[in-house]
This record gives C-alpha cells, structure tokens and sequence, in this order.
C-alpha cells in the first residue's frame, strides 16, 4: 500500500527531473561552446584569434544576372544584427552563421532571394575532429532546417588548416553550398593544436580585440593620422591670421587716408612710400648676401713677391 502511494508521488518529480537535466544538457551544447579551449584527440586549440564577425563571399555567373553567396558568420558568439538592413533580408537573432543568396542584375537593385541560417543557437551542436593531412582541426556547427517545414537541416563546417607563416588576418574561403552544408577552409596560425597536458606559455599571443559591428576596421589607427593634420590645420590657421591681419591694415589705411587727406587711387595704400621702397630693399638685402657668400678676389694680379 505503502508502495503504490510512493509511485504516483515519486514518478512526476523524477520526469520533471529528467527534463530539467536534458534541457540544461542542450543549453550547455548551444551557449557554452568555449573558443578558448577546444579539446580532442589529445590535443587542444585557441580560437579566439579568429573571434568576431566575418563575411566572406563567392560569386557564380547566370546570365543575364549574377548570383553572390554571402556568408556571414562568428565563431566564438552569435553577430550582431546589420544596420540598414530589412529583417527580412537577414537571419534573426541566435544565428551563429548565416548564408544570403543575393542576385545582381545591372542597372537594377539587388534582390535577395535567400536567407538561410546555416547554423543557429537552436540546433548548434557543435562537433569538432583533429585533422591529419594537412593537419588542423575541424569544425561543424548545425542549424534548423530550412525552409522551415522540410526535412534538410543546415550546417557549416569549418576546415582550419594549420599554417603558422600565413597571415592571422587571412580571412577564409567559401568552398561550397551542397545539401544543406557549408563547407568554409581557413588557413590560419591559429589551427595548429598544442598537447593537452602542455602549459600555457608566460607570454600568450596578442589577439586582436573583437570589433564591434559597427566599429570602423582601421579605428585603431586614428590617432596616428589625427596629429599631421593637426598641426597642418595649425600652421593654415596662423597664415590665416596673418592674412586677414594684413586686409584689415589695407582697409583700415585705406579709410583714413580718404577720410583724413580725401586721397584717390594709389594714394589711398597706407605708407605707400615705405611699400614703393620694399623692393629696392629686398634687391639690397639679396646682393648683400650674395657678396658675403661669394669667395673674395686677390687684388695682386697672380704674382708672388721674391
């Protein structure tokens, strides 16, 4: 008696349970993939060299238009939504990756005709391999099916080739778009796995911090071309000065010499002798110059006393 009493009271608790730890599970899977340490086959990657949002494309002609594959994505956490875009024509908010198919007619505006979130916090499930030839690591991340009521989900997987003489800021190539599936390579330092049980070194790389969206690329280098123009606009702005400085003394010589003597015409220039004379000065100053730097002559003829 005793027995049957406990299954009724017991058996919900335990299915309440069991799905609060099957829900923590997938909320673990989708938010908690860690870009800072990927672990598998005994070895371990750093991504966060290759954190913030990337766009890379591929184009395929169709005439009389244009077809453009537009991959946008960030591996470390969803991007951001894009400014002046209509939601329609982007993927929602959760979305890891997400792919636009984009059609170009000349002389008409572009058309999207496809917006697929290739990879979404929804369905993430991240999966990762050590690759051995060329050696790297690989990555796949996997998103709703799309369209929505199919049956065909989406994914994008990522081959990170190690390279350590390529570029940091190398960005990835768009391979294909084929059953649903992304395939993106990506040579980069960043790829090349370290022993599990290997320290950390003293001295980590630098990464470069994440971007914001709508952060311009080249703001770090800001500052460097601020102060030539700064002191540009300085020395424009002293000869300015002078300028207007030099107007206002016309104008006010000008005025007294009407008002005080009724001049006319030339008279009218404020100290017009002294300004006749400048350049008969200026002549005077340049020989004077010329005479101190040109070498002086003997005035012997040549000839050498015995």
């Amino acid at each position: 008696m005793i027995f049957q009493h406990f299954i009724p009271q017991s058996l919900p608790f335990n299915l309440l349970s069991l799905l609060v730890l099957l829900s923590s599970t997938a909320l673990v899977t989708a938010e908690d993939f860690d870009c800072h340490n990927v672990l598998t086959g005994g070895l371990k990657w750093d991504l966060t060299l290759l954190k913030g949002s990337h766009t890379v494309t591929r184009t395929r002609e169709s005439p009389p238009t244009t077809m453009v594959d537009e991959l946008r994505f960030n591996l470390c956490k969803n991007p951001k939504q894009m400014h002046g875009v209509p939601d329609d024509e982007q993927c929602q908010t959760g979305t890891r990756a997400c792919l636009r198919k984009i059609n170009k007619k000349p002389e008409l505006s572009d058309r999207v005709i496809a917006v697929i979130p290739v990879a979404s916090t929804s369905a993430f499930e991240p999966e990762y391999s050590q690759l051995d030839s060329p050696k790297g690591l690989s990555l796949t991340f996997r998103g709703a099916p799309y369209p929505t009521l199919s049956d065909d989900p989406q994914s994008i997987n990522f081959s990170l080739f190690c390279a350590d003489d390529a570029d940091p800021k190398a960005e990835p190539t768009f391979v294909s778009y084929e059953n649903g599936t992304v395939r993106v390579d990506w040579s980069t330092p960043a790829a090349c796995g370290l022993p599990d049980d290997q320290p950390p070194s003293q001295t980590p790389p630098q990464t470069p911090p994440e971007e914001d969206d709508d952060t311009p690329t080249d703001e770090g280098g800001e500052e460097s071309d601020t102060k030539p123009a700064t002191r540009g606009s300085g020395l424009g702005f002293f000869f300015l000065v002078l300028l207007l400085a030099f107007a206002a003394y016309l104008a006010l010589g000008a005025y007294y010499n009407y008002s005080t003597y009724g001049a006319r015409g030339v008279d009218l220039i404020p100290h017009r002798d002294f300004w006749r004379e400048v350049p008969y000065m200026l002549q005077d100053v340049v020989s004077h110059l010329c005479s101190t730097v040109r070498p002086q002559r003997s005035t012997r003829g040549g000839y050498i006393a015995v």
